[in-house]
């Protein structure tokens, strides 16, 4: 029998609701909601809205006041208990005197996994885990990646015609979709850590690889807020081809230039034009395995958003490494002659990689189809 009553799923549900409300801010922190309960009324709401801020339970309990003493506390991540940019969310709990504590799900941080819930306990408080926690677990993919495996969660972002092409033969390509999907990138951008490209895609596109407020589709002030926090832009450029007047180093944020080249004239320049210079030790070719864990490790990247041409969209799926893939197609045939839309060079019926369908929504007059490759042929591949 659950522990869980039909009121809990309904506060607990609504601690989503306030979570969510940060999809685009807390990064590098998860995204959590907060809802104190006592005597059957809402008290305090929270949620966590930008890293460095207040977290959820903290600013539920500014507002909830006194009127947090014997409350349950609906949190959709385990409180902290560790000292971070802000003191321990357990304690400020225990010294808030809630009764209670319903989480959705324990810290993935193998490090501190269990011991807020523990502090609690310890301390009177009647615990219980576990609530709408593949819900909870949806809502931070990366964070949870990054504590878990060590690297970010990828996406790989693909735009195409209904016969599967991404651009004409001479590479033309705008637009092949419409506004509302082309909003709908912009807000997978900004949810993202990082937006990882390659050098052919600058040279041929001069993308800045922003996003921009006037086309998240979202409320201007709403809108202005999210701008402020631009994801870091990451150029793969093994032999440091990019020009110092490309469009994306004078745009807000930062821009990390990944390279083999040991060419330090060229890397001086390019740090003079506002670019960030990674020089890897790979022999032949970037290890694309290993810049995606400098990314989670070095730059705390949970959500990785990899927007680039065919070829080296299809070294990620050959190598296993990308977690979801959002498909935006438009109902238009560009012709045989088109671009594809991955450079995967598949022999055998037994290299094929299965997907599974887990979203679909129209945007427009186009689709939108977001695909998970499975765990096992992930762990296969690596």
């Amino acid at each position: 029998m659950s522990v869980f009553s039909d009121l809990d799923h309904q506060y607990m549900g609504r601690a989503l609701v306030l979570a969510r409300r940060g999809l685009y801010t807390t990064d590098p922190n998860p995204r959590v909601g907060c809802v104190l309960v006592r005597d059957g009324a809402v008290v305090g709401e929270g949620w966590h809205v930008r890293a460095g801020e207040g977290h959820a339970e903290v600013n539920a309990l500014r507002q909830a006041g006194e009127r947090a003493r014997g409350a349950t506390a609906y949190v959709t991540l385990e409180p902290c208990s560790h000292h971070g940019r802000t003191p321990p969310c357990a304690d400020t709990l225990v010294n808030a005197g809630i009764a209670r504590m319903v989480c959705a799900m324990v810290d993935p941080n193998p490090a501190v996994a269990g011991r807020g819930l523990e502090r609690l306990r310890s301390a009177g408080v009647e615990v219980h885990s576990g609530l709408l926690e593949a819900q909870a677990r949806a809502l931070n993919p990366g964070f949870i990646k990054r504590m878990e495996q060590g690297r970010p969660w990828v996406r790989l972002k693909l735009a195409m015609s209904l016969d599967g092409r991404t651009a004409m033969a001479s590479g033309e390509s705008q637009w092949i979709t419409g506004p509302a999907a082309r909003a709908d990138v912009q807000r997978l951008r900004a949810r993202s850590s990082a937006i990882l490209t390659g050098i052919d895609s600058v040279l041929h596109d001069d993308s800045s690889l922003t996003v921009r407020a006037d086309e998240l589709g979202l409320a201007p002030v709403q809108a202005e807020q999210i701008v402020q926090r631009q994801p870091l832009r990451v150029v793969l450029d093994s032999q440091l081809r990019l020009p110092s007047a490309a469009k994306l180093l004078s745009q807000p944020g930062r821009t990390l230039v990944v390279t083999l080249a040991q060419d330090e004239t060229r890397a001086a320049a390019l740090r003079a034009a506002g670019a960030e210079v990674v020089r890897r030790d790979d022999r032949e070719r970037i290890d694309l395995a290993g810049v995606i864990e400098y990314l989670a490790q070095a730059e705390q990247c949970n959500e990785l958003l990899v927007e680039c041409g065919a070829r080296l969209a299809g070294a990620f799926v050959a190598a296993g490494l990308v977690d979801e893939l959002v498909v935006y197609m438009a109902p238009k045939l560009l012709g045989s002659a088109a671009r594809p839309l991955l450079e995967l060079p598949l022999e055998r019926m037994a290299q094929q990689v299965p997907l599974e369908l887990v979203e679909l929504r129209h945007l427009g007059a186009d689709l939108r189809l977001t695909w998970r490759v499975s765990a096992t042929d992930t762990e296969r591949s690596d």
